[in-house]
């Protein structure tokens, strides 16, 4: 029986490419059953031309916008602990089992555990594949070469996933030649950082810094370069953090004047975007239209339907923001509120206590209207990297290494950008304190503010030392909740080779 790769390419952006995770030749006597499936091409006849890899890179891209990269799984493991969001959801026992994240009980047989390696495994597949045997392949040598180094800066950001969750991880670099390098153990924590940290800088010295309009939405120079800062400073390589944030900052981009209107479809890929998974709906085609980020986050009391009001804003980050900064507003949709796009947000009753005085992820938020449609607001991107992000990645490191003014000069622009969408030119004065930990502070502060709901929020805390007493009156237990247990199916497909995180 013959292996197969399912293609089915309308555009770049929109490929769906499903190449087995293990591409072994089984053996079969009866000759009926060697019949290639309708639409799906034997992988003897992939890899032959430039054509090939082209539907092999824009499948990579197509499958980061997937159910375990988007979804359920990413809201569990990168969101539910944080002190920002809450389950939500349709009903009170609604998907129970994100409280075990966001009380710190979970254990390694939760299903989201096992959905988040999976799906990062799974980006990890796509980009070996492309790398394995791109290289071999006779077409263009500096489209070969840019498409190994997009593969490479997908394959960081799915193991930089990977390591800030799980820590060390087994580190695959290339398919598997021999039965050998299937079990493979964990490799150090160490050693996947600088794995990550060599795709990156690979990429960075190929990627180009922009792409015509047919190609906007791939990897750049200023995406591998952000990502590595981001990489480095997960390290406290604060150096190497600043080095790569000067140099996106000389790459030209620049803070959208909108903070609310930048996370709105029209303005996607706008100037302060550095990288964004791809969404879109096609009405004729709804494999094609599976990006579910905004459905399972929209508004789940609108009628008719537009979401399932997962992942909801907490009372704790209303209180994080300053009085009169316009990115609450901006970031949460409150109940009873009209939206700059004339949606009203209902709210519930206090006879239903679930929903009574809900709030809803607005950085996820598609006008009402262009939700109701088979997995609604599949259109909304997903905001992975922006530049407000380095610039405050920048404050961070140039703070760290005792330059206080770069610092506050990085942090105030994102602080300007804030004050300019309010009527009040009062409101987010400058920071201009120079004291290094009273300025950590308000970089911290600044972080939780601008990037709210973005799914950073959980991890930052853990890497500033603060999980503890942030998160301790949640159930966090410092020593062990740093970290996700490995799934408990891989360990024991793997007959005891890979080895549980401490306190599973």
């Amino acid at each position: 029986m013959k292996r197969t790769i399912n293609i089915n390419i309308p555009t770049w952006g929109l490929a769906v490419i499903a190449i087995p995770m293990l591409l072994i030749q089984t053996g079969c006597s009866k000759k009926f059953l060697d019949v290639v499936p309708q639409g799906q091409q034997p992988s003897e006849q992939f890899w032959q031309s430039q054509d090939d890899a082209t539907k092999a890179v824009n499948a990579m891209y197509a499958n980061l916008r997937g159910w375990t990269n988007v979804a359920f799984a990413p809201i569990a493991v990168e969101s539910m602990g944080s002190d920002d969001a809450e389950k939500g959801g349709g009903y009170a026992g609604d998907a129970n089992f994100m409280n075990d994240f966001d009380n710190f009980t979970l254990t390694s047989t939760e299903g989201q555990i096992s959905d988040f390696w999976g799906g990062q495994y799974q980006n990890i597949n796509y980009c070996n594949q492309i790398l394995d045997h791109v290289d071999t392949m006779n077409f263009d040598a500096n489209l070969k070469a840019r498409y190994i180094a997009e593969a490479k800066f997908v394959r960081a950001y799915s193991y930089f996933r990977l390591v800030r969750a799980f820590g060390g991880v087994p580190l695959r670099l290339h398919l598997p030649a021999g039965a050998t390098d299937y079990n493979l153990p964990r490799s150090s924590k160490d050693s996947v950082y600088a794995a990550i940290e060599q795709d990156l800088t690979d990429a960075a010295n190929v990627l180009p810094q922009s792409y015509g309009a047919a190609d906007i939405g791939r990897a750049t120079k200023g995406a591998a370069l952000a990502l590595h800062a981001k990489v480095s400073m997960y390290q406290k390589k604060w150096t190497d953090v600043l080095n790569y944030t000067n140099q996106v900052m000389g790459l030209g981009y620049s803070l959208f004047s909108n903070y609310e209107q930048m996370f709105r479809i029209a303005n996607e890929n706008c100037s302060e975007s550095i990288f964004e998974i791809q969404a879109t709906y096609l009405a004729s085609n709804n494999d094609a239209s599976n990006c579910q980020y905004s459905q399972v986050q929209a508004d789940v009391l609108v009628t008719p339907s537009v979401g399932w009001g997962f992942n909801r804003p907490t009372q704790d980050l209303v209180n994080e923001y300053e009085p009169g900064d316009p990115r609450k507003d901006a970031t949460i949709l409150f109940p009873g509120e009209t939206t700059p796009e004339g949606d009203v947000v209902p709210a519930g009753t206090p006879a239903d206590a679930f929903h009574y005085n809900s709030l809803y992820n607005q950085k996820s938020y598609v006008p009402f209207a262009l939700a109701v449609v088979t997995n609604q607001g599949a259109d909304q991107n997903i905001r992975v990297i922006r530049y407000a992000e380095v610039l405050l990645m920048n404050a961070e490191a140039a703070n760290e290494l005792g330059n206080a003014t770069q610092a506050l000069s990085s942090l105030e622009m994102v602080r300007a950008r804030a004050r300019s969408n309010s009527s009040d030119p009062t409101v987010l004065p400058p920071v201009t304190t120079t004291d290094q930990t009273a300025l950590r502070t308000a970089i911290w502060h600044e972080r939780r503010v601008e990037l709210a709901m973005e799914f950073d929020r959980f991890f930052d805390v853990i890497r500033q030392g603060r999980a503890g007493t942030v998160f301790g009156p949640k159930g966090f237990t410092v020593g062990k909740n740093e970290l996700m247990p490995i799934p408990q199916n891989e360990i024991d497909l793997s007959a005891g080779v890979l080895v549980q995180n401490p306190g599973y």
